[in-house]
């Protein structure tokens, strides 16, 4: 067999979207947008057998915007598994990623996590969600909002845009949006039979929120029966500048009388609706992993994001995938900026590259991963340290779907 590990060339196209397609069972319409230029395949005597590519995104890192490589379409058809082509292709495509020195980290949506954290990848964000009857968004204390609500139309676009600009600036997890995501995602067609929503939040004239939501009828009500209609929300995306603007969103849920059921699937972990309800078990929680996380160049990875606090931290990582990261850094931070050296000093802590990404990206504290024996300290009284460092304004999280 002669194994070949390349891009895709524009004739290869549909074929790439068939095997991603019948590899992930998706529709191969999903792939649209896909570029030759993003791809890396894995091809057995010239037949197309593993899909790979990787979306040249920005992301949110602490207030940061940090070039990210979001690795999406990787599957392997079912004939041609268990010979180690993703192994190859993800070797190969972080090589390109160190030796390009553009991109440091990889990021991506895992149909099962295991597969991808034997490559290094971490779990870095927590996916949470609500399904609420609204008549239980009643609060423990009363609403400050003061503010009005409008509809948006096609024309308001920008203002979309620059609100969800300014909500992502300090957080950690949040993709830069092209007009096409936007469209693949929050704003794009109801399911049949629904309807989209754009509403803004305004007080004295400006915009500090919105709402994106689909209402989806249920089953007709009998006549003089007390069964629920059935009519259903499903919230796409909710920004907010303000603490008034949040508690404004769920008060214009809240008189949603004729829905019995919101949904709310991407809910930051932070999310303050727990802490305000007087029935907050009547959110039914659930949670999942969000986003996988891997730091592929440790050197130009730690320095991309914002740290709030001046150190000196000393770190030993692990990781046999990528030797490049392998042995003892320096990392000296302050708000103003951070460099990073390798060194020969006894390290403060020794952790493998995927609890790296954890720390990074602020999913949990290095005393956490101590505790979990993620990380071993050399130095126990550093941790407090490492956990203020570390720390981010916001927990992760990614919104959208790529």
């Amino acid at each position: 067999m002669a194994v070949e590990i390349r891009p895709i060339t524009p004739e290869e196209l549909d074929e790439f979207k068939r095997v991603a397609g019948n590899a992930l069972v998706m529709n191969p319409d999903t792939f649209v947008g896909m570029r030759p230029e993003f791809t890396l395949c894995a091809f057995e005597d010239g037949k197309l057998t593993t899909s790979y590519a990787a979306w040249p995104f920005m992301m949110r890192l602490n207030g940061t915007a940090v070039p990210v490589a979001a690795v999406t379409t990787v599957g392997t058809l079912p004939v041609y598994r268990r010979r180690g082509y993703l192994r190859k292709v993800t070797a190969r495509y972080f090589q390109q990623l160190h030796e390009q020195g553009e991109r440091a980290i990889a990021i991506l949506f895992a149909s099962r996590a295991a597969i991808y954290q034997r490559y290094g990848y971490a779990v870095v964000s927590t996916n949470v969600s609500y399904t609420m009857d609204p008549r239980y968004l009643q609060f423990a204390f009363p609403s400050s909002a003061t503010g009005t609500f409008r509809e948006l139309g096609d024309d308001d676009f920008p203002l979309l845009v620059n609100l969800y600009r300014s909500f992502r600036e300090e957080r950690t997890g949040l993709i830069h949006r092209g007009r096409e995501m936007w469209y693949a995602s929050a704003l794009a067609a109801p399911p049949s039979g629904g309807f989209l929503h754009r509403v803004v939040y305004e007080e004295d004239g400006e915009p500090q929120g919105y709402l994106i939501y689909t209402t989806q009828p249920g089953s007709a009500q009998v006549p003089g029966s007390a069964q629920a209609p059935g009519n259903s929300i499903t919230i796409r995306d909710l920004a907010w500048l303000t603490s008034s603007a949040y508690r404004a969103v769920w008060d214009y849920f809240a008189s949603m009388d004729i829905i019995e059921r919101i949904t709310w699937g991407r809910v930051p972990s932070d999310d303050p609706l727990p802490h305000l309800l007087l029935e907050p078990r009547m959110l039914r929680v659930t949670s999942s992993d969000g986003i996988l996380g891997r730091i592929v160049d440790v050197e130009r990875a730690l320095p991309s994001r914002c740290y709030d606090e001046e150190a000196v931290l000393t770190f030993g990582i692990h990781d046999d995938f990528c030797p490049w990261n392998q042995g003892g850094w320096k990392l000296e931070t302050s708000p103003e900026g951070s460099s990073i050296t390798h060194t020969s000093e006894t390290p403060q802590v020794v952790m493998p590259v995927s609890t790296l990404a954890m720390l990074v990206f602020g999913q949990i504290s290095a005393t956490e991963a101590a505790r979990m024996a993620r990380l071993e300290a050399n130095e126990p009284d550093a941790l407090p340290m490492w956990d203020r460092t570390m720390h981010t304004r916001y927990r992760p999280i990614c919104t959208d779907m790529f």
